[in-house]
């Protein structure tokens, strides 16, 4: 990764950091407030019995907030050249924890919350967004930093066609490579 494109991803992920925090953290005036969800997709379930836009809307609600992360973390501190797998397991990790804490912060703060399944939507959001984006991002800058072949192997030979392959040498009687004699 070029240095320009770490150091941008790395200031886009200290700010939506803040952002989160600062909306997790900021009161909300409400008359009473539910009491927490602990149950795994109770609310997805709640969100899905509504139907129709309202449903999109409010499962949408939770995807969304840690979706970023899902790109700029990889970008951040990973390159090109990792494996797509730890990749990902690392990214999903950070967003499950980062979503962890902000819940937890967010059942103290007034007229927030805690729901488990805000966390469960802010880690599927991020993975999601890890697998659309993150690999064609690392291929194109593979791409891009891959050294360009010389014009003859472009083309092929000098007269324009393929190169022959070179044979490969003779086995002996025992097996092994004869060496040519000189």
């Amino acid at each position: 990764m070029p240095y320009r494109w770490r150091t941008a991803s790395r200031v886009l992920l200290g700010l939506h950091l803040l952002l989160l925090g600062w909306l997790s953290l900021r009161q909300v005036p409400a008359a009473w407030t539910s009491p927490p969800n602990l149950t795994p997709f109770a609310s997805v379930r709640q969100a899905l019995a509504l139907g129709g836009a309202a449903a999109v809307r409010q499962l949408a609600s939770g995807l969304l907030p840690l979706a970023p992360i899902g790109v700029l973390l990889p970008l951040a501190v990973g390159s090109p050249s990792r494996s797509r797998l730890p990749s990902f397991l690392r990214t999903t990790a950070g967003a499950a924890l980062l979503g962890t804490g902000l819940e937890i912060l967010e059942g103290w703060a007034p007229g927030h919350v805690l729901d488990v399944d805000d966390i469960l939507l802010g880690t599927a959001g991020a993975a999601l967004a890890h697998l659309l984006l993150v690999p064609p991002l690392r291929a194109l800058e593979r791409r891009r930093t891959a050294p360009a072949a010389p014009p003859a192997e472009r083309a092929g030979g000098r007269d324009g066609t393929r190169p022959r392959p070179v044979p490969a040498p003779a086995l002996s009687v025992l097996g092994s490579t004869a060496a040519p004699r000189r």
